[in-house]
């Protein structure tokens, strides 16, 4: 029986990978949050990782209040980096395989091509450094790792902006979302069933673990006015929504006004079949009408 921990298992991804469990009966899962495992205290992650010994980590715990981490700084830096350093060093000590989730904000936007791995990085929050500060952390401590950036998560659990979307659309006439910021939708149930997808296939040998950084995201591209009216559309709210540039909506921190992921190297080396966003988010919305 394998035995996998999943870290921050209370949240989008931990929670979609907590109901596909039962689809891998094969696999133990050990599923932790803050009142089960408090990462940031190193000798009780040590100990419980030295007590349960489990054969892979999936490290969904993170820092994502973007704009609040610009003030927050220290308490990024501790879950964002030092967090996964410390599982890194762990997973090396005792001959365990991580996967690490990091996000699109480790770059700047600037591209007009899909980002590949290999593109250069450049976040300019301090969100996106932290993140990008704990990947480096974590391969080396452990160059055995696995990091999938994605992008733009959302789920029908915890806050995020299909559910944000759903509820102003209700309650409003009128919207006013960003139309210049370029990314793709990510269904935490995608990523969730992609993730065990890649233990499965390397633990049955059809395909080598192969450590590194990749990309994940749903198929497509869209702005976030766009994801807006689909989000609407397919829900079946009436709300007018406009249009509107970055600059007429401050925030704290930057945001890549371009952010799409080239997957081709996922796709290549695991086999992942990747959806369509809109078809994801049709999934979404079915199950948030429950």
């Amino acid at each position: 029986m394998v035995k996998i921990l999943v870290t921050g298992a209370d949240g989008q991804l931990g929670s979609e990978i907590r109901r596909l469990a039962n689809r891998f009966q094969d696999f133990h899962f050990l599923f932790t949050d803050i009142n089960e495992l408090d990462l940031t205290d190193q000798a009780a992650v040590s100990q419980f990782v030295g007590q349960e010994a489990p054969d892979y980590i999936i490290n969904c715990a993170a820092y994502t209040a973007v704009d609040i981490a610009e003030e927050d700084t220290e308490l990024a830096a501790l879950i964002n980096t030092k967090v996964p350093a410390l599982l890194g060093k762990l997973a090396q000590a005792n001959n365990i395989k991580v996967i690490h989730i990091s996000t699109d904000y480790v770059f700047d936007g600037t591209s007009f091509l899909p980002y590949t791995e290999n593109d250069l990085v450049n976040p300019e929050s301090i969100y996106g450094k932290s993140k990008l500060n704990g990947e480096i952390a974590l391969l080396k401590e452990a160059p055995s790792a696995m990091v999938i950036r994605t992008s733009w998560l959302y789920s029908s659990h915890g806050k995020n902006f299909v559910k944000t979307m759903v509820k102003l659309g209700e309650d409003r006439d009128e919207l006013r979302v960003v139309a210049d910021q370029v990314g793709t939708p990510t269904f935490a149930g995608d990523l969730a069933e992609a993730i065990l997808t890649i233990i499965s296939k390397t633990k049955n040998n059809v395909c080598e673990w192969k450590p590194g950084i990749y990309h994940y995201s749903n198929e497509g591209v869209c702005s976030w006015y766009d994801f807006a009216k689909a989000i609407h559309e397919l829900y079946g709210i009436n709300c007018l929504v406009h249009p509107i540039p970055t600059e007429e909506y401050p925030t704290a921190a930057a945001r890549p006004p371009y952010s799409v992921l080239n997957k081709s190297k996922i796709k290549r080396i695991f086999g992942v079949q990747i959806p369509y966003w809109r078809d994801s988010l049709k999934k979404c919305i079915t199950e948030l009408k429950k």
